[in-house]
Formats: C-alpha cells, sequence, structure tokens
C-alpha cells in the first residue's frame, strides 16, 4: 500500500472510532459545474433575504482559497436521527435541533480528527468546517462517494437515508481519492416534492430557498408573509416534511450521540406548553440548541403565526 491510500484509510479509521458514519475523500479543485448552479440560483433570488449567500462566491466553489495549498477535501457524515420524536399534540421542531447544537459537537469532533492527522502524519494545514462556511458540503460529499443529492437537494445515503449533518476538512496533504457517487436513486420518485406544503422543491434537484418552512421559521428576520398562511403543518422551528416521506429514511437508525438527546421536556411539551413558554423556560429548555438562533421572540412570532 503506498503512502496516500495508507494515510487515507488510517483517516477513515479514526473518523469512524470518533462516531463519523462515513468518510470519504475528494481532490481539492474547482467546482466548475456547482458555480453554473449557484449562479442561477442566486439570479432567481431563491436565497430570499439570506444576503449571505451571495458572500464569497470564488470560495465556496473553490477550497483552495479557503486553505492555502489545499489538496484534499476530507467529507464526514454523523447521524442525528432521533430514537423518540414529539408528542402528535405538538408545534413540531425539526430533528437536527432537538439536542445541543451540532455546530459545536460536530467540529469538536472533526477538531479531534484533524489533530489526529497532525499527531500521526505530521504537519499540515488545514480547516475544519461545519455549515459555518462558504462550503459546498453536499457537492464535496457527492464527490467524495459518500452519497446522492436528492431532489430536496439533501444527500442521501442507500444504509442510512438523508437525517445526518455533514462536515468536512480542506487540507494541503495529498491522499488517495475516492469514486465520486455516480447514481441518482431516487429515480421517479416524486414523494418530497408532492408533500412540500410551500411548494418550495423545484425540479432538477433544486430548492427555492424564499419558499421553504426552515427560511421562514429561521432565516426570515421579518414578519412571516401572510400568503404562506396555513401551510406550515405546525412547523415552528425548521421542518423535516421532505425527510419524513423519503423512502430513504426508512433505513435510518436512531443516534447514539449522548449530546444530541433532547432536554426531558421537550418532547411532551404540547401545543398549549408553548403558546404559554415563558423566556426562563426557554432558555433552560433550549440551553445549548441551535434554536437558540431564533431567540425567544422569533420563536414566539412563529408560534402566533401558527396559532392565529
Amino acid at each position: 500500500m503506498n503512502l496516500i491510500a495508507k494515510y487515507a484509510k488510517l483517516i477513515k479509521a479514526e473518523a469512524q472510532r470518533l462516531g463519523f458514519s462515513t468518510c470519504g475523500i475528494a481532490k481539492a479543485e474547482f467546482l466548475e459545474d456547482e458555480a453554473r448552479h449557484l449562479e442561477n440560483w442566486l439570479k432567481n433570488g431563491y436565497h430570499g433575504e439570506m444576503q449571505y449567500m451571495e458572500n464569497h462566491f470564488d470560495k465556496r466553489l473553490d477550497p483552495r482559497l479557503l486553505v492555502e495549498g489545499s489538496k484534499s477535501v476530507i467529507s464526514l457524515s454523523y447521524n442525528y436521527f432521533p430514537e423518540k420524536e414529539q408528542s402528535k399534540d405538538s408545534y413540531k421542531i425539526a430533528k437536527y435541533a432537538y439536542g445541543q447544537d451540532y455546530h459545536h459537537v460536530v467540529k469538536g469532533k472533526l477538531n479531534e480528527l484533524y489533530n489526529f492527522i497532525q499527531y500521526e502524519i505530521g504537519e499540515i494545514n488545514g480547516r475544519a468546517f461545519v455549515d459555518s462556511a462558504p462550503v459546498m458540503e453536499r457537492a464535496w460529499a457527492e464527490r467524495s462517494g459518500l452519497g446522492w443529492n436528492g431532489k430536496h437537494s439533501l444527500l442521501i445515503q442507500k444504509e442510512l437515508g438523508s437525517y445526518f449533518f455533514l462536515a468536512e476538512l480542506i487540507i494541503d496533504l495529498e491522499l488517495e481519492y475516492d469514486t465520486p457517487f455516480q447514481t441518482d436513486h431516487c429515480g421517479t420518485c416524486t414523494k418530497c416534492i408532492d408533500a412540500c406544503p410551500t411548494e418550495a422543491i423545484l425540479p432538477n434537484n433544486t430548492i427555492d430557498g424564499s419558499k421553504c418552512i426552515s427560511y421562514f421559521t429561521i432565516e426570515l428576520k421579518n414578519e412571516i408573509p401572510t400568503s404562506v398562511k396555513g401551510q406550515f403543518e405546525d412547523w415552528m422551528f425548521g421542518c423535516d416534511i421532505c425527510q419524513d416521506v423519503c423512502p430513504w429514511n426508512r433505513f435510518s437508525k436512531p443516534h447514539s450521540e449522548p449530546l444530541f438527546k433532547p432536554h426531558v421536556d421537550l418532547l411532551s411539551m404540547t401545543k398549549t406548553d408553548w403558546q404559554e413558554i415563558t423566556e426562563d423556560v426557554f432558555k433552560k429548555v433550549f440551553k445549548k440548541s441551535p434554536v437558540k438562533r431564533t431567540k425567544y421572540a422569533g420563536l414566539q412570532r412563529n408560534i402566533q403565526f401558527l396559532k392565529d
């Protein structure tokens, strides 16, 4: 086994030990196909008021602008599918937000992997990314052989479905690269498109972000437009509709990450509990949760919109 293959095998074994479900490696280079798609997506205004999506266009498409001299993009997935879900009589939160903020949890494990590479292989330069910088994570995951992009634009894996986070290590070390994932196993299925109540899922694996329930309940800072009244199906933070109906998610298995376990009160809270939630309860239930992003006032706005 040559050195680049040996290093790749070593890294993947450590990633598995740290709890990552899958790990793949791609050559760090310009994403030509994605450049056209991103340009059209922005031109069509599918990013809504997410102005940050217009920033760092070149960096989003070329990892060598994020890490000087980078040669490899290591993509990893981390399962977050919960063992239990919220009660039926409840306003709903996307499953990824049940536990502690994934940015911190997964980033910590990614930094551990980076330190391992430094210790075992030698001094390298690199950066860790968990949905917090201009990185086309799904494109890199596909190039790394981890899965394919479904019609809902999320990465799908045959064995796991789509309930997982993606993370990347971009480093200036040459490694053995994996074969890009070539086959789209969605076929003629349109369950996610048909189920989306706001018609945010467009043909050709494209999402109109400005119509997505997650956009309205998290990203949008102004009042939610009355034109989408009655279309949220009780989702108050994020949305899992397109994932819940996806046939591949019948293979989802509960995660084993203690930090992703929900607060003891979360799953049993009813609509009445949410309507009466105080700021103190909000801070207690969502102490280290990504739900803090919308703040107490934002969650109240969302609940009021669903209630009225």
